[in-house]
């Protein structure tokens, strides 16, 4: 069952070959044997008693297409019934008393929560490296990371031991896990995903989005999960749509922008090997590539370095040990209780950004750094409105490489930041992007490492993405595969 897609295990629940209780079960079983650190808190109990109000909906016949699918939330979605600790020791024990609301769309679509997957603390990092709780472990190679900050997300798809998981995608955090793990990811437009309920990194960046096998599951996905939301002020209104509408259509005729500083020095040959090969096959299903230009690309890392911190440093304040999360046991007055609890509730690297933002945010360097940051994110912007005059969606490499080891640049901060160069500028300008298995690559001793194919598309333009992806999965295997022992 646990090889089988959404829209496979869908048609057997409604034809009633199987139950969602079995379904349920059969994963709590292969999520209790994995040793690769993907979850934070499972609660059986909870999770059967969705499973068996899933059954009586099916019963009843009051179904959607996602009625008793399993999944499980990045544990950055806060959560009623399962703890909401955003991977950090600060809110190690939090409980809501609310669920976000896209854990409230799913639930009434009636699917069934599997428990809360491990995350880089505050969505902070490139490898999942940064949780309180561990570092994930990457089901294709255990040496090496599974990308972050949604490792626990993509690992679990790609272990097999959930069939749906939610992600959120600040600087690339679903696509880069997605291609280090070799399933499918989509980060939609921003504001298209409500972030009500999904705890606070950089307000102007932070997209939920779904993590999946396939296209066509991810399309489902994002079908309970958009949609505006009048709790969230960055909530964008329109229309509910179908995502899954133009799956199937050809594409004849497709323009394909191919960014040059995409494939310039820094990206490994084995990377780039399986994308133009996967850029070959859409050659052959009728697209054209047109060679284009993103000039601003090796800007996004600086601009984004600024203004996500400073984001950040506002975002992170409420957590001072007065009203919820960690305080420290000891202290001698209120400045002193601030001082401890955070030093002793936050890890590293969110300390790292929490003081570059403050800095950029401060007196005197505010025009000098933050305000600059945002004038070149505009130009960033207007990049992909110049190229999208010559193409349909842009394609390229997720990461300059497949992932790396454990600990390889657990001491090198900026080697972490530079492997999100090719994902940061679609989220500086708001795009809707994902990330598709495409081959490949050499890492570690003798295993073999997935690598991904990013496709970036225009305002709101997710079904097309979601129709390139869905057509190229349709004439390849490179989403079949899985880990061995998975």
């Amino acid at each position: 069952m646990h090889t089988k897609t959404i829209k496979q295990l869908s048609a057997l629940l409604h034809a009633r070959q199987i139950s969602a209780t079995e379904l349920t079960t059969h994963f709590l079983g292969r999520m209790q044997r994995s040793d690769l650190n993907a979850f934070t808190h499972i609660d059986e109990t909870l999770t059967l008693q969705q499973a068996s109000a899933a059954d009586q909906r099916i019963a009843k016949g009051d179904t959607t297409p996602l009625t008793g699918i399993p999944i499980a939330h990045k544990d950055i979605f806060v959560t009623r019934g399962w703890r909401s600790t955003a991977g950090s020791k600060m809110l190690e024990n939090y409980s809501s008393p609310f669920d976000a609301t896209v854990v409230e769309q799913f639930n009434s679509a009636g699917m069934i929560t599997l428990g809360k997957l491990n995350c880089d603390e505050f969505a902070m990092g490139s490898s999942n490296e940064n949780s309180y709780f561990g570092a994930v472990k990457n089901p294709w190679d255990k040496s090496a990371v599974p990308g972050g900050s949604s490792g626990g997300s993509a690992a679990a798809i790609a272990a097999r031991l959930v069939p749906a998981a939610t992600a959120t995608d600040t600087g690339g955090s679903i696509r880069q896990p997605a291609s280090h793990c070799g399933v499918t990811g989509i980060k939609p437009t921003y504001g298209r995903v409500s972030r009500f309920g999904m705890i606070a990194f950089a307000s102007s960046l932070d997209q939920g989005g779904p993590i999946a096998k396939t296209a066509e599951d991810c399309a489902l996905l994002l079908n309970a999960m958009a949609g505006f939301d009048p709790r969230d002020s960055t909530s964008v209104e329109r229309e509910k749509e179908d995502f899954t509408r133009d799956l199937n259509n050809g594409l004849q005729g497709l323009k394909i922008g191919v960014p040059r500083e995409y494939f310039g020095p820094g990206l490994a040959f084995d990377v780039e090997q399986a994308v133009r090969a996967a850029l070959k096959e859409y050659e052959k299903l009728g697209a054209t590539l047109v060679d284009i230009s993103l000039p601003k690309t090796e800007l996004s890392i600086p601009v984004y370095y600024v203004i996500a911190p400073a984001e950040a440093s506002s975002n992170l304040s409420r957590f001072d040990g007065v009203r919820y999360g960690h305080r420290a046991k000891e202290y001698t007055d209120l400045s002193d209780m601030y001082k401890k609890t955070r030093a002793e509730g936050f890890g590293e690297e969110v300390k790292r950004r929490i003081l570059v933002g403050a800095y950029v945010l401060s007196h005197g360097y505010y025009d000098a750094y933050y305000l600059q940051a945002q004038k070149i994110r505009r130009l960033i912007a207007q990049d992909f409105q110049d190229a999208f005059k010559q193409c349909d969606v842009i394609m390229g490499p997720v990461s300059p490489t497949v992932a790396w080891d454990l600990g390889d640049k657990a001491d090198d901060p900026v080697a972490n930041y530079l492997a999100d160069i090719f994902t940061l500028s679609t989220s500086l300008a708001g795009l809707p992007g994902m990330s598709i298995p495409c081959g490949f690559g050499q890492g570690g001793k003798n295993a073999q490492r997935p690598v991904g194919l990013q496709i970036i598309g225009n305002y709101f333009n997710e079904a097309k993405l979601l129709n390139v992806a869905h057509r190229y999965q349709s004439v390849t295997d490179w989403h079949q595969r899985q880990p061995a022992g998975s």
